[in-house]
């Protein structure tokens, strides 16, 4: 359900821009994102970091779109996005010594350090690939196919890299039920030791 609601402004950019065009669906973005931020703020009084992220890119490039009407401004809209939460992610490893990615995943699974740096270098190299995905299919097709792509590609592409991540890390996600079973195996075996 998070997963359609955080693609909520991209589902209603393709709508509006197959309805109308790139401006009308630049214009109903931002107003889908400031609508998604207000909606999460009045419900939780919270709202994640990348939200607010999100949403300052897209008030600049998307009004620069609007003001100047000129697409190339919206087209760099995922990049410039994209390259700032790789920016973020090895930045706050390196240099700050918190691994956002750990500090996200850590309470579903344990893992040794060298595999957080690892998985946080994964996601940076992830994001800069994207970013350059979306320049090469912004430039190099037409406004309909990146649109298109936005949607479908960019979404298609994020949910491959986390089902091969969930794959690989596998091993050391967390198993609730497997915990239970070996606190319950534990307590029977120390009941038992007691009575003996």
């Amino acid at each position: 359900m998070k997963f359609l609601f955080d693609l909520f402004p991209v589902i209603l950019f393709f709508v509006a821009f197959k309805a109308y065009n790139i401006f009308i669906a630049t214009a109903v973005a931002i107003v889908a994102v400031i609508i998604q931020i207000s909606w999460l703020w009045v419900r939780y009084r919270q709202v994640e970091k990348m939200m607010w992220l999100n949403l300052f890119i897209i008030i600049v490039l998307g009004g620069a779109t609007l003001s100047f009407q000129d697409e190339i401004f919206i087209k760099w809209k995922p990049t410039v996005l994209y390259w700032l939460i790789a920016t973020i992610l090895l930045m706050s490893n390196h240099i700050f010594r918190k691994n956002l990615i750990q500090a996200l995943l850590e309470k579903q699974m344990t893992v040794p350090e060298i595999i957080w740096n690892k998985l946080n270098l994964s996601w940076v190299g992830f994001f800069l690939l994207m970013g350059c995905i979306n320049l090469i299919v912004a430039f190099n097709f037409t406004i309909d196919t990146w649109v298109t792509f936005k949607l479908f590609g960019a979404t298609g592409l994020m949910l491959a890299f986390i089902v091969v991540q969930v794959l690989i890390l596998g091993k050391y996600l967390k198993d609730d039920a497997q915990v239970l079973v070996i606190n319950e195996r534990d307590d029977f075996a120390s009941k038992r030791t007691n009575k003996d």
